[in-house]
């Protein structure tokens, strides 16, 4: 059976631990959105906040 050669492994494997480092912010994100809708414009302003540094 012949295997298949990947051309670009490197970009491949850097992009995929960009995708792994992500999941961990998303659900803050999420949050953030869903206090925004529920009017909680307080506890969402503090949450970005806390979110500032990493962007």
């Amino acid at each position: 059976m012949a295997r298949i050669h990947d051309p670009i492994p490197e970009p491949r494997c850097h992009l995929e631990r960009c995708w792994h480092q992500d999941c961990d912010i998303d659900p803050m994100i999420l949050r953030m959105r869903l206090l925004r809708q529920l009017g909680d414009l307080s506890q969402a302003d503090c949450l970005e906040q806390e979110l500032e540094p990493l962007f």
